[in-house]
């Protein structure tokens, strides 16, 4: 994570431990993330893509949790979590590979759009049913601590999930065991059009986990560095044996639900305006100017490089084949049966795709 350095010798009113080139590449991949975002909203606008899920606003929670990370350990996103993809090092053009679902998507098109996942990284699958994965991501984690990897596993989830039993289930295993799982909840206020208060009489989400037997703590997640002090400080927890920690985000979805949602049907302008004066990522541009890190020539260089780069992803993907219909059969079992081998040699899958 780069160089321990203390804020008083660097850096002007500012307390991190994080180096300049730290502080520099967590802005850029939150900057990646909110161009992409646009893009991917515009192109989904134009009908070059079916559908996506927008992250705009909550570019802090997702960022500055994955950099506490290492590259070895685990993360169970959402299909808004993009931007946890993006600092652990996906490449643009395997994003828009997958919202496009041609042959570069490693999944070959059998995931929904923005249900990313990427083996290399340790980025786990999406699943589209709210909260499911947090159970598999427990006993994950409860794998790890057996066989004493060293890894711990972090699990992304909203507010409504804590509304589901899935989220019961996998926070009782993680207290009961003192797994290695940190769990953060990206508090957007809504799922998707039932506000918060319509969830829960809970006083926070945070408190949730007192009553699993762990450490629950609320923070500011549209501030990235102390996303990533509190993510930091309960990942070393986790690897040391001291199990798990649910961390919620008090952080806000610009945009909307997803591209099949209107906002503007149960939220306010003024409170969109009142969150939009709280975005993460000109927060933390604002924070690297007043340190004397950043500047305005800065800026627009790193916007440009960024929007040709997106730009070459989308031209070079957008002429990409879809996948063969005969690739519905391949990575369905370890070991291919029988019944599947005489499905695929009876299809007229062949047929089908001439025509």
């Amino acid at each position: 994570m780069g160089e321990q350095l203390t804020s008083q010798k660097r850096f002007k009113g500012l307390e991190t431990d994080l180096s300049e080139a730290d502080l520099k590449k967590i802005y850029r991949a939150m900057l990646v993330t909110r161009l992409f975002d646009t893009k991917s909203m515009n192109l989904q606008r134009q009908g070059r893509i079916g559908f996506y899920v927008p992250c705009s606003g909550q570019e802090a929670a997702q960022i500055g949790s994955a950099f506490a990370l290492r590259p070895d350990d685990w993360t169970f996103p959402t299909y808004r979590d993009v931007g946890v993809a993006v600092l652990r090092g996906v490449e643009i053009s395997k994003l828009f590979a997958h919202l496009m679902g041609n042959s570069d998507d490693e999944m070959l098109g059998k995931q929904m759009p923005s249900h990313w996942g990427y083996k290399e990284v340790n980025f786990v699958s999406v699943a589209s049913p709210i909260a499911t994965h947090l159970p598999v991501a427990t006993g994950v984690a409860m794998a790890m601590k057996l066989e004493k990897t060293g890894t711990v596993v972090v699990a992304y989830h909203g507010d409504g999930a804590t509304s589901e039993g899935e989220f019961h289930a996998a926070y009782n295993f993680a207290g009961v065991y003192k797994a290695p799982i940190v769990f953060i909840c990206e508090n957007n206020g809504w799922a998707i059009s039932v506000p918060v208060a319509r969830q829960t009489v809970s006083e926070t989400l945070a408190a949730k986990a007192e009553a699993y037997g762990f450490e629950g703590v609320r923070i500011d997640g549209n501030d990235v560095l102390t996303v990533y002090e509190a993510t930091k400080k309960a990942v070393e927890k986790a690897r040391s044996g001291g199990g798990p920690t649910m961390i919620e985000c008090l952080t806000y979805r610009m945009g909307p639900h997803s591209t099949s949602d209107d906002p503007s049907r149960y939220r306010t302008r003024e409170e969109f305006e009142l969150w939009q004066r709280r975005d993460p990522v000109e927060r933390l541009r604002r924070t690297l100017v007043e340190a004397g890190l950043w500047d305005d020539s800065a800026e627009v260089k790193l916007r440009s490089e960024i929007e040709g780069e997106i730009t070459r992803a989308i031209e070079k993907e957008e002429k990409v084949a879809m996948p063969s219909p005969r690739t519905m059969f391949e990575g369905v079992y370890s070991t291919e049966l029988k019944s599947l081998s005489e499905q695929r040699e009876n299809s007229v899958l062949d047929k089908v795709s001439k025509e």
